[in-house]
Protein backbone atom coordinates (compact mmCIF):
# COMPACT_ATOMS: atom_id res chain seq x y z
CA UNK A 1 0.00 0.00 0.00
CA UNK A 2 1.31 3.48 -0.91
CA UNK A 3 2.28 5.50 2.14
CA UNK A 4 1.43 9.13 2.63
CA UNK A 5 4.17 11.72 3.19
CA UNK A 6 3.39 11.89 6.90
CA UNK A 7 4.07 8.15 7.15
CA UNK A 8 7.49 8.41 5.53
CA UNK A 9 10.79 8.41 7.43
CA UNK A 10 11.21 11.49 9.61
CA UNK A 11 14.12 12.82 7.52
CA UNK A 12 12.02 12.79 4.36
CA UNK A 13 11.16 16.45 3.80
CA UNK A 14 12.23 17.47 7.31
CA UNK A 15 14.44 20.48 8.02
CA UNK A 16 17.33 18.06 8.63
CA UNK A 17 16.73 16.33 5.31
CA UNK A 18 16.53 19.59 3.36
CA UNK A 19 19.65 20.95 5.08
CA UNK A 20 21.54 17.76 4.31
CA UNK A 21 20.49 17.85 0.66
CA UNK A 22 21.76 21.40 0.14
CA UNK A 23 24.91 20.73 2.15
CA UNK A 24 25.69 17.84 -0.21
CA UNK A 25 24.69 19.83 -3.30
CA UNK A 26 27.25 22.50 -2.33
CA UNK A 27 28.52 24.40 -5.37
CA UNK A 28 26.09 22.54 -7.64
CA UNK A 29 23.49 25.09 -6.56
CA UNK A 30 25.74 27.90 -7.79
CA UNK A 31 25.78 26.36 -11.27
CA UNK A 32 22.04 25.70 -11.52
CA UNK A 33 21.17 29.07 -13.05
CA UNK A 34 24.08 29.28 -15.48
CA UNK A 35 24.84 25.76 -16.68
CA UNK A 36 22.22 25.64 -19.47
CA UNK A 37 20.05 27.96 -21.54
CA UNK A 38 16.78 27.46 -19.63
CA UNK A 39 18.66 28.20 -16.40
CA UNK A 40 20.19 31.36 -17.79
CA UNK A 41 16.79 32.56 -19.02
CA UNK A 42 15.21 31.71 -15.67
CA UNK A 43 17.88 33.74 -13.88
CA UNK A 44 17.16 36.74 -16.10
CA UNK A 45 13.39 36.49 -15.53
CA UNK A 46 13.98 36.31 -11.76
CA UNK A 47 16.43 39.23 -11.92
CA UNK A 48 14.02 41.45 -13.84
CA UNK A 49 11.16 40.55 -11.51
CA UNK A 50 13.34 41.51 -8.52
CA UNK A 51 14.29 44.85 -10.05
CA UNK A 52 10.67 45.57 -10.90
CA UNK A 53 9.59 45.36 -7.28
CA UNK A 54 12.60 46.07 -5.04
CA UNK A 55 13.20 49.76 -4.41
CA UNK A 56 16.86 50.84 -4.39
CA UNK A 57 18.24 51.34 -0.88
CA UNK A 58 15.90 48.81 0.74
CA UNK A 59 16.71 46.64 3.75
CA UNK A 60 16.09 43.05 2.63
CA UNK A 61 15.73 39.70 4.36
CA UNK A 62 16.90 37.05 1.90
CA UNK A 63 15.63 33.56 2.71
CA UNK A 64 17.21 30.56 1.00
CA UNK A 65 19.97 32.78 -0.37
CA UNK A 66 22.14 29.88 -1.49
CA UNK A 67 25.48 30.80 -3.09
CA UNK A 68 24.47 34.41 -3.55
CA UNK A 69 23.56 35.22 -7.14
CA UNK A 70 20.59 37.28 -5.97
CA UNK A 71 22.49 38.61 -2.95
CA UNK A 72 24.71 40.31 -5.52
CA UNK A 73 21.65 41.64 -7.37
CA UNK A 74 20.28 43.11 -4.13
CA UNK A 75 23.61 44.81 -3.51
CA UNK A 76 23.63 46.20 -7.05
CA UNK A 77 20.47 48.13 -6.17
CA UNK A 78 22.26 49.82 -3.28
CA UNK A 79 20.28 47.78 -0.76
CA UNK A 80 21.46 45.99 2.37
CA UNK A 81 20.63 42.39 3.14
CA UNK A 82 20.45 39.91 5.99
CA UNK A 83 21.46 36.66 4.27
CA UNK A 84 19.88 33.43 5.50
CA UNK A 85 19.80 29.81 4.41
CA UNK A 86 18.93 26.49 6.00
CA UNK A 87 22.33 25.12 4.89
CA UNK A 88 25.60 26.23 6.52
CA UNK A 89 27.47 25.03 3.43
CA UNK A 90 25.39 27.34 1.22
CA UNK A 91 26.02 30.24 3.62
CA UNK A 92 29.76 29.68 3.36
CA UNK A 93 29.53 29.63 -0.43
CA UNK A 94 27.47 32.82 -0.28
CA UNK A 95 30.26 34.56 1.62
CA UNK A 96 32.82 33.46 -0.98
CA UNK A 97 30.70 34.43 -4.01
CA UNK A 98 29.61 37.79 -2.62
CA UNK A 99 33.16 38.70 -1.58
CA UNK A 100 34.45 37.78 -5.05
CA UNK A 101 31.80 40.07 -6.54
CA UNK A 102 33.07 42.92 -4.35
CA UNK A 103 29.77 43.62 -2.58
CA UNK A 104 30.28 42.13 0.89
CA UNK A 105 29.66 45.61 2.30
CA UNK A 106 25.95 45.17 1.52
CA UNK A 107 25.59 42.16 3.86
CA UNK A 108 24.57 42.94 7.44
CA UNK A 109 25.10 39.37 8.61
CA UNK A 110 24.51 35.72 7.71
CA UNK A 111 22.63 33.14 9.73
CA UNK A 112 21.01 29.74 9.41
CA UNK A 113 17.23 30.01 9.07
CA UNK A 114 14.26 27.79 8.33
CA UNK A 115 11.50 29.70 6.50
CA UNK A 116 8.99 28.07 8.84
CA UNK A 117 10.29 30.05 11.82
CA UNK A 118 10.95 33.80 11.48
CA UNK A 119 10.29 34.53 15.15
CA UNK A 120 13.80 35.98 15.59
CA UNK A 121 12.83 39.04 13.55
CA UNK A 122 10.60 41.87 14.85
CA UNK A 123 7.47 42.97 13.03
CA UNK A 124 8.08 45.34 10.13
CA UNK A 125 11.87 45.15 10.35
CA UNK A 126 12.51 44.90 6.59
CA UNK A 127 11.44 46.76 3.48
CA UNK A 128 11.30 43.51 1.55
CA UNK A 129 11.67 39.75 1.89
CA UNK A 130 13.21 37.80 -0.98
CA UNK A 131 12.59 34.05 -1.01
CA UNK A 132 13.78 32.84 -4.40
CA UNK A 133 14.68 29.24 -5.13
CA UNK A 134 11.54 27.85 -3.54
CA UNK A 135 11.89 28.03 0.28
CA UNK A 136 8.09 27.88 0.52
CA UNK A 137 8.17 24.64 -1.45
CA UNK A 138 10.05 23.06 1.48
CA UNK A 139 7.65 24.30 4.16
CA UNK A 140 5.12 21.54 3.40
CA UNK A 141 2.36 21.58 6.04
CA UNK A 142 3.75 24.83 7.52
CA UNK A 143 3.56 26.81 4.28
CA UNK A 144 0.83 29.13 5.58
CA UNK A 145 2.85 29.84 8.74
CA UNK A 146 5.88 30.60 6.58
CA UNK A 147 3.90 32.95 4.33
CA UNK A 148 2.45 34.79 7.32
CA UNK A 149 5.90 35.10 8.86
CA UNK A 150 7.35 36.71 5.74
CA UNK A 151 4.49 39.18 5.54
CA UNK A 152 4.82 40.00 9.24
CA UNK A 153 8.45 41.07 9.06
CA UNK A 154 7.98 43.56 6.20
CA UNK A 155 7.12 47.15 7.03
CA UNK A 156 3.79 48.73 5.96
CA UNK A 157 3.94 48.97 2.20
CA UNK A 158 6.79 46.46 1.99
CA UNK A 159 6.83 43.53 -0.39
CA UNK A 160 7.43 39.79 -0.27
CA UNK A 161 9.03 38.42 -3.44
CA UNK A 162 9.09 34.65 -3.68
CA UNK A 163 9.26 31.74 -6.05
CA UNK A 164 7.90 28.23 -5.66
CA UNK A 165 8.32 25.09 -7.74
CA UNK A 166 5.60 24.86 -10.40
CA UNK A 167 3.50 21.71 -10.69
CA UNK A 168 2.27 21.99 -14.27
CA UNK A 169 5.42 23.66 -15.55
CA UNK A 170 7.59 20.90 -14.12
CA UNK A 171 5.26 18.29 -15.62
CA UNK A 172 5.49 20.11 -18.97
CA UNK A 173 9.28 20.45 -18.86
CA UNK A 174 10.06 16.97 -17.53
CA UNK A 175 7.37 14.72 -18.97
CA UNK A 176 9.86 12.03 -19.94
CA UNK A 177 11.22 11.91 -16.38
CA UNK A 178 7.68 11.73 -15.02
CA UNK A 179 6.90 8.75 -17.26
CA UNK A 180 10.13 7.05 -16.17
CA UNK A 181 9.17 7.55 -12.53
CA UNK A 182 5.73 6.08 -13.16
CA UNK A 183 7.28 3.11 -14.94
CA UNK A 184 9.32 2.39 -11.82
CA UNK A 185 6.78 3.17 -9.09
CA UNK A 186 3.41 2.95 -10.81
CA UNK A 187 0.97 5.45 -12.28
CA UNK A 188 -0.73 5.77 -8.90
CA UNK A 189 2.35 7.54 -7.56
CA UNK A 190 2.27 9.95 -10.49
CA UNK A 191 -1.42 10.60 -9.93
CA UNK A 192 -0.78 11.40 -6.26
CA UNK A 193 1.99 13.85 -7.16
CA UNK A 194 -0.20 15.59 -9.73
CA UNK A 195 -3.09 15.74 -7.27
CA UNK A 196 -1.06 17.17 -4.39
CA UNK A 197 2.16 18.58 -5.85
CA UNK A 198 3.99 16.70 -3.10
CA UNK A 199 7.09 14.78 -4.20
CA UNK A 200 7.27 12.98 -0.86
CA UNK A 201 4.90 10.46 -2.49
CA UNK A 202 7.80 9.22 -4.66
CA UNK A 203 9.68 6.49 -2.76
CA UNK A 204 13.38 7.13 -2.20
CA UNK A 205 13.54 10.45 -4.05
CA UNK A 206 16.57 12.43 -2.88
CA UNK A 207 15.16 15.90 -3.55
CA UNK A 208 11.60 16.36 -2.30
CA UNK A 209 9.48 19.50 -2.33
CA UNK A 210 5.92 20.73 -2.74
CA UNK A 211 5.03 22.04 -6.19
CA UNK A 212 2.29 24.64 -6.62
CA UNK A 213 -0.20 25.81 -9.19
CA UNK A 214 -0.82 29.53 -9.67
CA UNK A 215 -4.28 29.06 -8.15
CA UNK A 216 -2.72 27.52 -5.04
CA UNK A 217 -0.26 30.41 -4.76
CA UNK A 218 -3.16 32.85 -4.86
CA UNK A 219 -5.02 30.88 -2.19
CA UNK A 220 -1.94 30.75 0.06
CA UNK A 221 -1.40 34.51 -0.14
CA UNK A 222 -5.07 35.33 0.37
CA UNK A 223 -5.23 33.01 3.40
CA UNK A 224 -2.45 35.12 4.92
CA UNK A 225 -4.66 38.22 4.48
CA UNK A 226 -2.44 39.59 1.73
CA UNK A 227 -2.78 40.35 -1.95
CA UNK A 228 -0.74 39.38 -4.99
CA UNK A 229 0.42 42.40 -6.97
CA UNK A 230 2.36 40.58 -9.69
CA UNK A 231 3.22 37.11 -10.92
CA UNK A 232 5.32 35.31 -13.50
CA UNK A 233 6.52 31.95 -14.71
CA UNK A 234 10.27 31.36 -14.70
CA UNK A 235 10.40 30.11 -18.29
CA UNK A 236 7.99 29.79 -21.18
CA UNK A 237 9.40 29.42 -24.70
CA UNK A 238 12.82 28.78 -23.14
CA UNK A 239 11.82 25.38 -21.76
CA UNK A 240 12.23 23.95 -25.25
CA UNK A 241 13.84 24.91 -28.60
CA UNK A 242 17.39 24.58 -27.27
CA UNK A 243 19.08 24.69 -30.68
CA UNK A 244 17.22 27.85 -31.66
CA UNK A 245 18.01 29.53 -28.35
CA UNK A 246 21.70 28.68 -28.71
CA UNK A 247 21.78 30.55 -32.01
CA UNK A 248 19.97 33.55 -30.54
CA UNK A 249 22.34 33.72 -27.58
CA UNK A 250 25.27 34.29 -29.94
CA UNK A 251 23.76 37.60 -31.10
CA UNK A 252 23.45 40.03 -28.17
CA UNK A 253 20.79 42.16 -29.85
CA UNK A 254 18.62 39.18 -30.78
CA UNK A 255 19.19 37.61 -27.36
CA UNK A 256 18.04 40.72 -25.49
CA UNK A 257 15.03 40.95 -27.80
CA UNK A 258 14.16 37.33 -26.96
CA UNK A 259 14.58 37.94 -23.23
CA UNK A 260 12.28 40.95 -23.42
CA UNK A 261 9.57 38.91 -25.14
CA UNK A 262 10.13 35.93 -22.84
CA UNK A 263 9.76 38.09 -19.72
CA UNK A 264 6.53 39.55 -21.10
CA UNK A 265 5.21 36.09 -21.94
CA UNK A 266 6.11 34.69 -18.50
CA UNK A 267 4.15 37.49 -16.80
CA UNK A 268 0.98 36.85 -18.80
CA UNK A 269 -1.76 35.36 -16.60
CA UNK A 270 -2.19 32.42 -18.94
CA UNK A 271 1.50 31.49 -18.73
CA UNK A 272 2.13 31.62 -14.99
CA UNK A 273 1.69 27.85 -14.56
CA UNK A 274 4.00 27.09 -17.48
CA UNK A 275 7.56 27.45 -16.13
CA UNK A 276 9.62 25.40 -13.73
CA UNK A 277 8.97 28.00 -11.00
CA UNK A 278 6.20 30.47 -10.20
CA UNK A 279 7.26 33.95 -9.09
CA UNK A 280 4.98 36.27 -7.15
CA UNK A 281 4.99 39.61 -5.36
CA UNK A 282 2.67 40.03 -2.35
CA UNK A 283 1.76 42.82 0.05
CA UNK A 284 -0.37 42.96 3.18
CA UNK A 285 -3.91 44.04 2.34
CA UNK A 286 -3.87 46.81 4.92
CA UNK A 287 -0.78 48.37 3.37
CA UNK A 288 -0.91 48.77 -0.42
CA UNK A 289 2.03 50.20 -2.31
CA UNK A 290 2.84 53.66 -0.92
Amino acid sequence: MQTTPSEQDGQYGSAEGIRSFYDRLASGEADRLVKDLPGRVSFEVHRRFLRRHLSPGSRVLEIGAGPGRFTVEIAALGSTVVVTDISPVQLALNAEFVAAAGVEHAVERREELDVRDLSAFPDGSFDAVLAYGGPLSYAFEAERTAMQGMLRVVRPGGVVLASVMSLWGTWRAGLSSVLSMEAEHGTGVGDMVLATGDLRHVPGLEHVCRMFTWQEVEALVHAADAQIVDGSASNWASLHHGDTLAVLEQDEKLWQRFLNHESTACSAPGARDGGTHILFAARNRAHPRP
